[in-house]
């Protein structure tokens, strides 16, 4: 069966340049988005309930823009006024990047890595004497807890936000012959608003090793994953196997 509409599980990109768009021209397809899940922040009154002192920390560790814009977002709400001493670490310089939307930026105080959690340990056990916090979301492992107490480090982290499904139609969910994952949160939101959902022909892509692990739980084919070798990324991806499975 030739693949004719394809439903990526993210928000419609702002502007009209997307790899996607070209693929959709290239291949004759339709493509759609609707993003299955929805990040929200955590109330004062929620977040307060965990007893987590920020002004008692020296440092704060950023995984995500998510992260950043929900701390500061808290701390507002809370009253928290945060030194201009603080110290950032973040996953990414991208990350780091976007500090600047709340704060002066000064390199001084703002260390990153390269995207992984393992490039930021060398900078936690040079900054040994730091007392950091992280904010996190509903959803997450103890790796960088596990990073801070093999090396005896003061650390604290806590709820800022949280990833909830969006509601959406099972008809139109099942009216697609492709639907591509980006999260392992998108496949808790199909389950959620398809609870009968049934694969058969449907091709289930996805990005990532966590959602592929993910859907492969849920019982679920996998029918293309990237990144890859020859695909480092979806759109990539998405247009070999459209080039070969629609030929």
């Amino acid at each position: 069966m030739k693949v004719s509409k394809i439903l990526v599980s993210q928000p419609k990109p702002a502007t009209g340049k997307s790899p996607y768009f070209d693929i959709a021209s290239k291949h004759n397809v339709q493509i759609d988005f609707t993003s299955f899940i929805r990040v929200e922040g955590l109330t004062a009154k929620e977040f307060r309930q965990q007893k987590v002192s920020i002004p008692g920390h020296t440092a704060i560790v950023f995984l995500s823009r998510h992260a950043i814009d929900h701390f500061f977002t808290l701390c507002k709400e809370l009253r928290v006024t945060i030194p201009d001493d603080m110290k950032y670490f973040c996953l990414s310089e991208t990350i780091s990047l976007y500090i600047q939307k709340y704060v002066q930026y000064r390199k001084r105080k703002v260390f990153f890595g390269n995207g992984h959690i393992n490039d930021l340990e060398p900078l936690f056990v040079k900054h040994k004497t730091e007392r950091y916090f992280t904010p996190m979301s509903n959803v997450n492992n103890d790796e960088l807890c596990r990073m801070f107490d093999s090396h005896g480090i003061a650390h604290s982290e806590a709820e800022m936000y949280r990833t909830v499904s969006n509601e959406i139609e099972s008809s139109y969910i099942e009216s697609y012959d492709m639907i591509i994952f980006f999260s392992p949160h998108g496949i808790t939101s199909l389950k959620k608003n398809a609870p009968h959902f049934v694969q058969g022909d449907k091709i289930i892509a996805c990005f990532g090793k966590a959602t592929a692990d993910t859907i492969e739980e849920a019982g679920l084919r996998l029918d293309l994953s990237a990144p890859t070798a020859t695909a480092p990324s979806m759109p990539a991806a998405l247009d070999e196997f459209l080039t070969k499975h629609n030929a």
